[in-house]
């Protein structure tokens, strides 16, 4: 498989070397933790003289008489080597049975650099504090961006692999098919298999059938606003025996295992959170058409999704803005930064522009605010608020 290398995670796995902090790759089954990990052993190999490095992938059988906490705990320590600069990766660790016990002894020595990975649904972002008693420091891996997609390829034509970009998506082991229908058995499978699967086992999941019709709802409604309540209100009358907490629960066993992403709603004139109502977004939005088929795309809706990504990408936290009744599709907030985005994919048509711009015109305060489309033209403005072609934004950070 040709490889990439992914600079952004990179980059922050070398900038905290030699830091004491549990060191922990999360994000979606097969969005490429294993491979990060692997070229972070070969920065490390090149770029560290006296480095001692102690790999585990519990995806390999040479590895099986060490899925118990202590016979790794002991694995571990025979491999350190004194006077050097020790480093331990281990791959896919839940697969060790306690291994939170050997990850926060080897921690309280003081004798090595850990890394680590698992399987989403096994080492959420919400447990780390809890599993491990010294600080961890969260890498947040995501599927292929376009920038990546546009790297991988080697494509000249930015326009138009955005227009492949919408169909393939960002699940890198898909690009090993030749056609896209079986991309899209790959890509189902990744979603049922691993995903579903990995839930299912976290949380003894009694009924498997209607966690999937959850998901299914969800990838129909991407970008729209949902709660427990309305999905319950939907799947009661198709006659599904279930309650808005088991919903609940549900959905946020989904976005626990990173399959989606939930954003909640922001009251920008009053400066507020708003409890009803939330919009998800998908890792990867191919897996809608995987789930669900093409004869539907949507595009404004996958466009969305795929802004919805790159701002987390980017280190935003985002959020739907409401103003005035009116929605502000995100609200993207870094440190001292602030965003107002409207995301559409069309907007040649003068009531549609109109439609997207007049929301931002009502904010009062000076952050900037932009228009993301497909205008495949280069960016301009229009009374101070900037209108971006969607392959341009996304390829210039």
């Amino acid at each position: 498989m040709k490889l990439i290398e992914r600079k952004q995670y990179l980059d922050k796995m070398i900038g905290v070397i030699g830091t004491p902090d549990i060191k922990v790759l999360t994000g979606v089954r097969r969005s490429g933790k294993s491979k990060l990990l692997e070229a972070f052993k070969t920065y490390v190999q090149k770029n560290i003289a006296d480095a001692n490095i102690i790999h585990i992938n519990f995806n390999l059988s040479k590895y099986d008489n060490l899925k118990e906490y202590k016979a790794l705990n002991e694995y571990i320590e025979s491999n350190y080597a004194e006077g050097r600069e020790n480093f331990v990766l281990i791959d896919e660790i839940q697969m060790c049975d306690n291994f939170e016990l050997c990850i926060n002894n080897l921690h309280a020595t003081e004798m090595y650099d850990l890394y680590i990975t698992g399987s989403n649904a096994f080492l959420l972002s919400s447990d780390l504090a809890t599993l491990f008693t010294g600080r961890t420091f969260e890498i947040k891996v995501y599927p292929f961006s376009f920038a990546e997609y546009v790297h991988y390829f080697n494509l000249k034509d930015k326009y138009t692999a955005f227009d492949n970009y919408m169909l393939e998506g960002g699940m890198s082991g898909s690009y090993l098919y030749k056609e896209q229908e079986d991309r899209y058995d790959y890509i189902e499978t990744v979603f049922d298999t691993l995903i579903l699967r990995d839930i299912r086992q976290k949380y003894k999941i009694k009924n498997p059938a209607l966690m999937d019709r959850i998901s299914q709802f969800l990838m129909d409604n991407v970008s729209n606003l949902t709660s427990a309540r309305s999905i319950t209100d939907t799947l009661t009358s198709n006659k599904d025996k279930i309650n808005h907490k088991t919903v609940g629960n549900y959905l946020n066993y989904l976005c626990n295992a990173f399959a989606f992403y939930k954003f909640r709603r922001y009251d920008i004139k009053g400066k507020k959170y708003l409890a009803s109502n939330d919009k998800y977004y998908l890792s990867d939005h191919t897996f809608r058409y995987a789930k669900l088929g093409t004869k539907n795309l949507d595009n404004g809706r996958i466009i969305e999704n795929i802004i919805a990504m790159e701002l987390l990408r980017r280190g935003y936290e985002v959020y739907v803005g409401v103003l005035y009744k009116k929605e502000i599709d995100f609200v993207a907030l870094k440190r001292n930064e602030k965003i107002y985005i409207q995301v559409s994919d069309n907007i040649t048509h003068p009531d549609t522009f109109k439609r997207e711009v007049a929301p931002l015109l009502k904010i009062k305060d000076a952050y900037p605010k932009m228009v993301i489309a497909r205008t495949r033209n280069p960016e301009y403005q229009y009374e101070g608020v900037k209108i971006v072609d969607v392959a341009n934004w996304l390829l210039n950070k």
